[in-house]
């Protein structure tokens, strides 16, 4: 679900440029996936799957796998369009140091909103 990553918010990508200075370790969780996204200097470098034996991460991102796939659609419906309406309605929980989150808030939600498949009209 998340191992795209590497190639939507990669090195050159519009996303990493956001953020040129983010070193995070981002985990992000649903009730069958767990992975551990590396990113350095913005870019999305390393995607692992879990099973993870005691991760180190700094945020932690977990939803149910409907809630997730909700969110990642095309276009998502309403309560499902961005991680704080997930919040407002119980569906996803944030953990660990909140801080690189917030602080590059617009970046992780493009870094997230890079995994929904482009539309066409």
């Amino acid at each position: 679900m998340f191992t795209n990553l590497t190639r939507t918010a990669g090195p050159g990508s519009k996303v990493a440029a956001m953020a040129p200075l983010l070193d995070m370790k981002l985990m992000l969780s649903s009730d069958t996936d767990d992975v551990l996204v590396t990113i350095r200097e913005g870019a999305v470098t390393q995607c692992t799957p879990g099973p993870h034996v005691m991760a180190s991460y700094d945020t932690r991102l977990v939803a149910t796998t409907e809630a997730w796939t909700e969110y990642l659609a095309a276009v998502p419906r309403p309560g499902y369009h961005d991680i704080f309406a997930l919040l407002r309605a119980g569906s996803i929980r944030f953990e660990g140091n909140l801080l690189p989150m917030m602080q590059n808030l617009l970046y992780i939600k493009r870094l997230l909103a890079s995994l929904r498949p482009e539309v066409t009209a």
